[in-house]
């Protein structure tokens, strides 16, 4: 500790990390996900080291996420994904999303410092075709014919990000691509939105970022997207040396820390945001750091299970039982899916049967004679007809419990979740 490094000074750099390190991820976020190219009008930069890219258009996959898929951790294994950033910078947009007849979809929207602050969907604006507007701060003026509804952003910068639920890799795969390719954002008159932007990072970089590349975009950022209502900014009172000794700190704290809330049976949850972080700057970086872009938990909730009934965690050697009793099913408005994950990575697990997650839609899935649900977690097929979720065969592993449109019994905390079972 030096003369200018007092517990107070200390404090202080710590918390402007962590409140500042949101702002960060997302733009780091931009970057690694927006176009380089544009379908009529090509390329945002004919030099491929360019840092410049394509904002209000969208970006689709038309597959789910498999085990040679390593940009996203976590993935889930029940969507695919349309990914758009929006720049409310040169006025509103106008979101268009098409007839999705009794299909599970939603698109989330995530301001700058990670607030979910908005859906359009299922959930909330319903399956119908609909033409949403979206506008930063401060925009007054006629609303434009046929808008079904507006959405308010806090800043000008937007992450939306969709998800549509998809049943194989085959034929209903290209009837949800269909769909994808009818989404589109617009100006008010009606012209293409797209615009460039220069991100000036390379967003495949996921390693602590220098002082340098986080003072300046952080600086960046919070030129159109200010601190949320009621929260002072401390960035002011960091220094570069100070920042440089604090970030790799930070990053390893958030990483390690564990999950936050308990639900019983060795089953945890990482956040329980609405619509908005409000004064948890802690957990804001924490799942910043960790699960950026997550949902909130109106639309889905994500307990995890890292360890089995004894408290004991999961290992791939050992072989594991999940009972839901009859009547204690998970309670869902749409759908729930268990996925499986190496803790190494916490990417998929390649397996002989393909299979990386069991839900209630799952061909073939058995119950018991008094309508239980017992899933089997291990390495080797356990035959007799077992509902099967292969793990790896050595080495650690945890999962995820996904809740799309969880009722009551879970968002209040009344749900009780079976553990795992240690099996012979």
């Amino acid at each position: 500790m030096t003369a200018m490094d007092s517990p107070e000074d200390i404090a202080c750099a710590h918390a402007a990390v962590v409140q500042t390190l949101p702002l960060f991820e997302m733009m780091r976020m931009r970057a690694a996900t927006t176009a380089r190219r544009h379908p009529t009008r090509g390329f945002a930069s004919d030099d491929r080291g360019s840092t410049l890219r394509w904002v209000n258009q969208f970006t689709h996959t038309h597959r789910r996420i498999g085990p040679d898929d390593r940009e996203v951790v976590s993935p889930n294994n029940d969507t695919v994904f349309s990914n758009a950033w929006l720049d409310l910078s040169a006025g509103p947009i106008v979101i268009d999303s098409p007839e999705m007849g009794e299909r599970y979809w939603t698109l989330g929207l995530l301001d700058a410092w990670t607030n979910p602050f908005a859906y359009i969907g299922r959930r909330t604006t319903g399956n119908r075709p609909q033409r949403t507007l979206v506008h930063g701060p401060g925009w007054s003026g006629p609303m434009p014919p046929g808008i079904s509804h507006a959405v308010a952003a806090p800043g000008s910068d937007v992450w939306l990000i969709g998800r549509i639920l998809v049943d194989d890799d085959g034929p209903d795969a290209e009837r949800v691509r269909v769909l994808q390719l009818q989404f589109r954002i617009s100006r008010l008159d009606g012209g293409d939105a797209a615009m460039r932007v220069d991100t000036a990072m390379d967003g495949r970089c996921t390693q602590v970022p220098s002082a340098a590349l986080y003072r300046s975009t952080v600086a960046a950022a919070l030129r159109g997207n200010p601190p949320p209502v009621g929260e002072s900014l401390v960035w002011r009172e960091l220094d570069d040396s100070r920042l440089a000794r604090l970030l790799p700190q930070v990053y390893e704290e958030l990483r390690c820390r564990e999950l936050p809330h308990a639900l019983g049976g060795g089953w945890a949850i990482a956040l329980t945001v609405r619509t908005h972080w409000g004064g948890d700057r802690y957990a804001r970086a924490r799942v910043a750091r960790n699960f950026i872009g997550a949902l909130g938990v109106d639309e889905a909730m994500y307990p995890t299970a890292e360890v089995d009934a004894d408290g004991s965690l999961l290992d791939g050697a050992r072989a594991y039982e999940l009972l839901f009793p009859s009547g204690r099913m998970p309670k869902v408005g749409a759908f729930w899916s268990l996925t499986l994950y190496r803790r190494s990575d916490c990417l998929l697990v390649a397996n002989p049967i393909g299979r990386h997650s069991i839900c209630d839609r799952t061909p073939g899935l058995r119950y018991g004679t008094d309508g239980s649900l017992a899933i089997r977690m291990q390495a080797t097929d356990p035959g007799g007809g077992a509902n099967w979720l292969p793990t790896p065969a050595e080495g650690l592993f945890y999962v995820v419990l996904r809740l799309y449109q969880p009722h009551a019994d879970h968002l209040e905390g009344r749900f009780r979740y079976p553990p795992l079972r240690r099996i012979s």
